[in-house]
C-alpha cells in the first residue's frame, strides 16, 4: 500500500466486518485532473479503498501472520460518483477466510446513496512468492494506520489520534 484511501475505521468486528470512511477533498491532487471542471473520485480509487478495508479485515483475522494481496474483483458495480466534500463509507463483510486467502462483500455509500457494491477476492502469499523482503505485516499495517485506527477509543472522534 503506497497510499491510503481510508481515513478512519469507525467499526471493526474481528473476523466479521469492518466499516471505514474516506473524506473526499478537493485538496487531493488526483481530483484536479479527474475531470477538469467536474472533479470526481475515480472508481479505481473507490475500489482500492474497499480493498484496503477488506484486506485489513482479512489480515487481522489471521493476526497479520500472512501477506494479503488483492487477487481478483469478480464483481463490482458502480452506481454513482463521489465529489469533493462528500464522505464515502466503505463496508466490508468477510464471507470466506481460509489458508489460501478470502473473500469480502463490499459496499461504498455516500449517506444513503449506494455508490458501489461487489465482491473482492484476496490471496495469501509468502515473502518468497511475492519476491519481497519479509515484512512484519502486523507492525507494518498498524504503524501505517496508527492515526486512523481509533475504533473503540473514547473522546472526540474528530480529533487526530496521538
Amino acid at each position: 500500500m503506497r497510499w491510503m484511501w481510508v481515513d478512519r475505521f469507525v467499526e471493526f468486528e474481528s473476523g466479521k466486518q469492518a466499516v471505514s470512511i474516506k473524506n473526499v477533498s478537493l485538496a487531493e491532487e488526483h481530483l484536479h485532473d479527474h475531470f477538469p471542471g467536474f472533479p470526481v473520485m475515480p472508481h479505481s480509487l473507490i475500489l482500492e479503498g474497499l480493498a484496503q478495508t477488506g484486506g485489513i479485515l482479512l489480515g487481522e483475522s489471521h493476526q497479520f501472520s500472512k501477506v494479503v494481496v488483492l487477487a481478483k474483483v469478480p464483481r463490482m458495480t458502480f452506481h454513482s460518483y463521489v465529489t469533493p466534500g462528500e464522505t464515502l463509507t466503505y463496508r466490508t463483510t468477510l464471507e470466506e477466510a481460509n489458508a489460501e486467502g478470502g473473500m469480502v462483500s463490499a459496499t461504498a455509500k455516500v449517506g444513503d446513496r449506494l455508490v458501489a457494491e461487489g465482491e473482492i477476492l484476496f490471496a495469501h502469499v509468502n515473502s518468497e512468492q511475492s519476491g519481497s523482503v519479509r515484512v512484519d505485516q502486523k507492525s507494518f499495517v498498524f504503524e501505517l494506520l496508527r492515526g486512523i485506527l481509533d475504533v473503540g477509543k473514547t473522546g472526540d472522534p474528530t480529533l487526530p489520534v496521538a
